[in-house]
């Protein structure tokens, strides 16, 4: 039986290599990207697969098209405007969406699909650039059972653990709540990293002893020795993309009636990191802006103590 062809629109730091899966799992892949360089480079490591220049001429060839885009705007545009996938999209086709989308846009987008003959499932991931180039993201699945059933075998290509969490916009809810517990532990994390470093703490043995007890987090396994103490402050996660996910996390708190005073608090500290930042700068500035803030560095001593 013919696997699905696929089309992959978004060839960034997370889209090249989930799309390289797919190559990999021999289905057919053609590919679409805004930036021509990306799309050439992909092209020129994966010579299988078939690069063109519009989103309809990808849908035209593609049984099921996967977007990882910025933001569930983008999302849209390729989808609906002009050139855009519902102009050769054959009836019966499917959308994946694997992009951190506001579900309001998510549900908008599928409904003008739907009323082509077009299913949609929003499956947004966890697991940064390192889990999608060893194929082990988690997702979270949005969207009606038959749908996501045909999208299953084509996320496995691409992840290790699949939560399906409810109708469409399920999983890109999911995913800006786990991004807000996230941003959260970056801030508690660096504040109690630099009040150790004022006290006399050496910031690694304390990023070890995290790590041993009940302050673990993601933040101090993959994120502190690795870009902070490094001083290497390079963690590919877009700072901006971050204070997005906040933002979409609050929306849904405030449609839902709650007040989450920390979280708040919380969004005003990232968005201060990100217009104090240059544009373009990624999440391990959080670090650095406390730094400045508190006149302390997160950076082992030269010298353990005795």
């Amino acid at each position: 039986m013919a696997l699905p062809r696929i089309g992959f629109i978004g060839l960034g730091v997370m889209g090249a290599p989930m799309a390289g899966h797919l190559l990999a799992a021999g289905h057919p892949v053609t590919v679409h990207d805004l930036n021509a360089e990306a799309a050439r480079a992909f092209n020129d490591a994966h010579p299988a697969a078939e690069v063109v220049g519009t989103p309809a001429r990808l849908a035209a060839r593609s049984d099921v098209v996967i977007t990882m885009l910025p933001n569930g705007g983008e999302v849209g545009r390729v989808a609906l405007d002009a050139e855009g996938l519902v102009d050769a999209f054959a009836p019966g086709a499917l959308l994946i969406d694997t992009s951190s989308s506001e579900p309001w846009l998510t549900r908008r987008t599928a409904d003008a699909l739907s009323a082509r003959g077009i299913a949609m499932v929003d499956a947004p991931v966890s697991g940064a650039q390192a889990g999608a180039q060893s194929a082990q993201l988690v997702f979270m699945i949005g969207g009606e059972a038959a749908a996501v059933a045909r999208a299953m075998p084509i996320l496995r290509c691409m992840g290790r653990a699949f939560f399906h969490l409810g109708p469409l916009g399920a999983g890109h809810s999911m995913k800006c709540i786990n991004n807000l517990i996230t941003a959260m532990t970056f801030l508690a994390t660096a504040e109690g990293l630099v009040t150790g470093a004022r006290a006399g703490l050496d910031p690694a043995v304390m990023n070890a002893v995290l790590n041993e007890s009940t302050g673990m987090s993601w933040v101090t396994q993959n994120h502190v020795a690795q870009r902070i103490l490094s001083r290497k402050f390079d963690d590919p996660f877009k700072l901006e993309l971050m204070v997005k996910d906040i933002d979409i996390a609050l929306t849904l708190a405030r449609e839902a009636g709650l007040s989450l005073p920390a979280s708040a608090l919380g969004a005003q500290l990232w968005h201060a990191v990100l217009s104090e930042s240059a544009a373009g700068s990624n999440v391990s500035e959080l670090f650095r802006w406390v730094e400045r803030r508190t006149l302390t560095e997160i950076a082992p001593r030269a010298e353990p103590q005795s």
